[in-house]
């Protein structure tokens, strides 16, 4: 049992690798690039993962490829609809742990992610990565049709449909 919180196992293993979550003790390192984990075993999985390209485990729905059955079986529920995460609040549901532990935040106020310019602070890391466009000035997203730059996706959707709403010349064969 972990004496910092309520993790129990009957492994001394999985304790010992448990516990350096607490200490952020990560001694396993990848040789092919700086990823370091507290489990040997999520060496391996990012091994298989990143450097080796195979993808065993295949969706019988799409084309959907991984190397790793939990992802697959996560990805699964795209098609079934299954979300068997349940918040303890309110009746969301979802698909997988992490959208749940994001959700929860919703509830505890908790914003994990904080801008290091300013004092901005959020609860979703894509959030975060928005926000640092203010301070890079990097407009990554482009309009195909003018010289139109945005931040933000949605601000280029609302741009498009200035085009949509006025008949555009037929584009000249080149």
């Amino acid at each position: 049992q972990c004496s910092e919180c309520d993790y129990e196992t009957v492994y001394k293993g999985n304790l010992i690798v448990h516990l350096r979550t607490h200490t952020g003790d990560k001694p396993f390192e990848c040789s092919e690039c700086n990823y370091k984990t507290a489990g040997r075993s999520s060496l391996k999985t990012h091994h298989t993962r990143t450097h080796t390209g195979n993808k065993p485990f295949e969706c019988s729905v799409c084309n959907y490829k991984t190397a790793d059955r939990n992802s697959l079986k996560t990805h699964i529920r795209t098609h079934t609809g299954d979300k068997p995460f349940e918040c303890s609040v309110c009746n969301y549901r979802a698909a997988d742990r992490s959208s749940l532990k994001t959700h929860v935040r919703t509830h505890t106020g908790d914003k994990p992610f904080e801008c290091f310019v300013c004092n901005y602070a959020t609860a979703h890391i894509s959030a975060l990565k928005r926000h640092m466009r203010t301070h890079t000035g990097d407009k990554p997203f482009e309009c195909f049709l003018c010289c139109y730059k945005t931040s933000q996706r949605s601000h280029l959707s609302r741009h498009m449909q200035i085009h949509n709403s006025c008949s555009l010349p037929a584009l000249a064969d080149t």
